[in-house]
């Protein structure tokens, strides 16, 4: 069988086998239905990680930067194609390090935003719940 034979053959399985699943969360418990939760506790854990990981790769993430370069400069300036990839690559790289610090500064400052958010809202609602009417009722 050739590769086309072959090739037709698996599409045609494929598309013979396309349903749609769609994701959707467990039954709830008897008396009870899902609600959302936020655990503070895990949501900081992972900020403190994000920026514990900023920083690291702030420090160690360019700790090869300058022996690449001066690597690089070498085997240019002896004619070596690889000289110049070498300088490309170490561009590269840099350029992906700083991108990742700046993600995992986001993901940081956007967990901990989350997090005060979250705490002032529950304040606020509070708050207005027990001064209004709706808590004379309830108690």
């Amino acid at each position: 069988m050739s590769f086309e034979e072959e090739w037709s053959a698996a599409r045609a399985t494929a598309a013979a086998n396309i349903s749609m699943r769609l994701d959707q969360a467990a039954p709830a418990a008897p008396g009870g239905g899902a609600d959302l939760a936020l655990n503070q506790d895990h949501i900081g854990a992972v900020g403190t990680e994000a920026h514990t990981l900023h920083s690291r790769l702030q420090a160690d993430g360019r700790h090869a930067a300058a022996a690449s370069a001066d690597a690089a400069g070498a085997l240019a300036k002896e004619g070596f194609a690889s000289g110049g990839a070498l300088a490309r690559a170490n561009t590269r790289w840099e350029s992906q390090v700083k991108t990742l610090v700046a993600a995992c500064a986001q993901i940081s400052n956007g967990l901990n935003y989350s997090l005060s958010s979250h705490a002032k809202e529950e304040q606020r609602l509070y708050a207005e719940f027990t001064t209004s009417k709706i808590d004379e009722y309830l108690k």
